[in-house]
């Protein structure tokens, strides 16, 4: 696949803004960090936020109601390294945005711990130094922007809440070099977020999420409230300052063609578990985990073969009684006994062993299915 989508008149604006951040000093660029043998910008370890959902206790004491708790994310682990992305994909409710909370702290964990770059996450938060290393890319660009601040004053906020620049020229010229960077005019900063398109709102999102110099993002699914040709530009531009400043992205999406041409590795969850994780080439052609298979039916053929298409079947269980062992096999064909009452680990996959499968049937073998259509067929 092509390095970009879509190429346009950004490709210069991203050239010009490079060479800018490179002349600003270090201040202005985070360390490049795709040197051999860097450590994980990120480490999740057995990572779970479970909500209370139950009703008031006065009225579950005389309804006899036991409490009910809600699993969003129950039992994570993946680490990324520096200057790569990971990316999360799934159906609606799986846990992916509720992941991304928790390894920016929103969310304090139920269970296990998120290591940020060697250090507790908890510690690291606790650290100002080290809070600006991480920032989040919100899904709705509109609701994430305050409608009464100019863009020069939302982007200039991290500027001023994390003393980088005190002088209010100098962070007038560093609005102005991001609003460059992400593609938009420097008098676009007297502006409101009203006036923008939903492209433009996402690029003022970049922009004061890059402000604070991190190294860490979290993209939660920063493209699905767009136009298709609007992503391509959006995903272009980041790949362009990953390149250009050497950052490292956690890229939240239910779009398999999105995270395709974003990601190093993508990570496939199902009812708060992460059910395969392989680079990204491999998950495409040698899907492994009967659920990633059927996802894969949902991705259009552009090349219009005519071969019928089922969908996964069923709906996804609720994380409030989740299913006894395998989350999944209510819905696998390769179900059977053991499915049905051991819940899997994450292991690497005979054939595949750079993917780690949580799957029974890949375990044992019994996943050689010659087209991941008849996985689809069986689940309807």
């Amino acid at each position: 696949m092509a390095e970009q989508i879509v190429a346009g008149p950004t490709a210069a604006a991203f050239a010009a803004a490079t060479e800018a951040a490179r002349d600003a000093g270090p201040a202005a660029v985070p360390a490049f960090a795709h040197a051999a043998g860097a450590g994980p910008m990120l480490e999740a370890e057995e990572l779970a936020r479970h909500f209370d959902v139950s009703r008031p206790l006065l009225q579950r004491l005389f309804a006899g109601e036991a409490r009910r708790i809600l699993r969003a994310v129950d039992g994570v682990s993946f680490s990324i390294p520096k200057g790569t992305t990971l990316s999360l994909v799934g159906e609606s409710g799986c846990g992916k945005s509720t992941v991304a909370r928790l390894v920016v702290g929103l969310y304090p964990p139920t269970r296990g711990r998120a290591i940020f770059d060697g250090q507790d996450l908890a510690q690291a938060r606790a650290d100002s130094a080290q809070r600006r290393r991480m920032q989040m890319i919100f899904q709705d660009p509109y609701a994430s922007l305050n409608p009464r601040w100019r863009v020069q004053d939302i982007i200039a906020e991290p500027i001023r809440a994390f003393g980088l620049v005190t002088d209010r020229g100098a962070q007038r010229d560093r609005v102005a070099q991001l609003l460059t960077q992400v593609g938009l005019s420097p008098l676009d900063g007297e502006k409101f977020p009203h006036e923008f398109s939903g492209g433009q709102r996402q690029r003022i999102s970049i922009a004061r999420a890059l402000s604070s110099n991190p190294e860490f993002l979290v993209c939660d699914e920063p493209t699905s409230a767009l136009d298709v040709s609007v992503q391509a530009q959006i995903l272009n531009l980041m790949k362009a300052l990953q390149r250009d400043l050497g950052l490292t992205y956690l890229f939240i999406s239910h779009n398999l063609a999105v995270v395709r041409q974003i990601s190093d590795r993508i990570g496939v969850m199902y009812l708060g578990r992460i059910a395969e994780l392989a680079p990204a080439e491999t998950l495409f052609t040698t899907p492994r985990h009967p659920y990633t298979r059927a996802l894969m039916e949902a991705i259009p053929d552009l090349d219009m073969t005519g071969r019928k298409r089922i969908p996964v079947g069923g709906e996804v269980p609720s994380p409030i009684s989740p299913p006894p062992g395998c989350p999944f096999h209510p819905r696998c064909p390769l179900a059977n006994d053991r499915c049905r009452a051991e819940v899997p680990a994450l292991l690497s996959a005979r054939g595949t062993p750079e993917s780690v499968v949580a799957c029974h049937a890949v375990e044992e073998g019994r996943d050689h299915i010659e087209a991941p259509l008849a996985v689809a067929a069986a689940l309807s």
